[in-house]
């Protein structure tokens, strides 16, 4: 069997050499990039299971690395960081980080976040076939993964999309937090339940950047969120 593939990305040889060893020790093969520059480079040039990427790192950032990779694959990425503030947080999961992690942090607990960020990507696709959903001015393609405001494509992140196909596929039903995240995340998510509400402002941000005339997504006060109708909107 082949050993599946992490790029570790960090500028201290110390916390490379740790992530090395754990990894190494549980099956994985890792490759090591000492910063930005040199992971984008590696990123192009083959294919990865998983990112492990730092923060803060001189002259290109794990906020730019991670961006620049969103524009291409949606590989799972684990940001690491030193900083424990809650905007750098939502600032790493705005541009498409899967989880978050600060330092210092037990090795084990790492391992554990990678084994089920990767059980949650390695979640098989249905094999029907799922119907465009046509609301008004957008429309969203589930097998082309794509979203269309007003005849014109909108990027989203991987986790945005499926937060926005899971509501619009069932219109009015309202879900709560943690069910959005047992259904987008998975069950052994770790991170900040606050994701769901980053990832829904982002969603509402984009799709009126694009010119849709109202907002799709509805919050129910004290219970979460819905797809609404253009009829409902607030």
């Amino acid at each position: 069997m082949m050993k599946l593939q992490v790029l570790v990305v960090d500028d201290e040889w110390n916390m490379r050499n740790l992530l090395r060893i754990y990894l190494a020790k549980n099956g994985f093969d890792v490759t090591e990039a000492t910063n930005g520059y040199e992971a984008l480079t590696l990123f192009n040039q083959r294919s990865f299971d998983l990112i492990i990427l730092d923060l803060m790192m001189p002259d290109v950032d794990g906020w730019e690395v991670c961006a620049k990779i969103r524009e291409k694959k949606d590989t799972p990425i684990i940001m690491l960081t030193a900083r424990n503030e809650t905007k750098d947080k939502v600032k790493g999961l705005q541009i498409g980080a899967d989880d978050y992690l600060v330092k210092p942090f037990e090795p084990e607990e790492l391992i554990a976040r990678v084994f089920a960020l990767l059980r949650r990507a390695s979640i098989s696709e249905p094999t029907t076939v799922r119907k465009t959903i046509t609301h008004h001015d957008m429309s969203i393609s589930p097998e082309e993964r794509q979203v269309l405001v007003q005849g014109e494509p909108v990027e989203f992140t991987p986790k945005e999309f499926d937060l926005l196909l899971l509501l619009a596929e069932q219109p009015g039903r309202v879900y709560n937090r943690d069910h959005l995240l047992e259904n987008i995340w998975g069950h052994d998510y770790f991170g900040d339940i606050r994701t769901v509400d980053t990832h829904v402002k982002n969603i509402r941000e984009k799709v009126r950047k694009a010119g849709l005339s109202y907002n799709p997504i509805q919050t129910v006060w004290g219970v979460g969120y819905k797809f609404q109708g253009i009829d409902d909107r607030k």
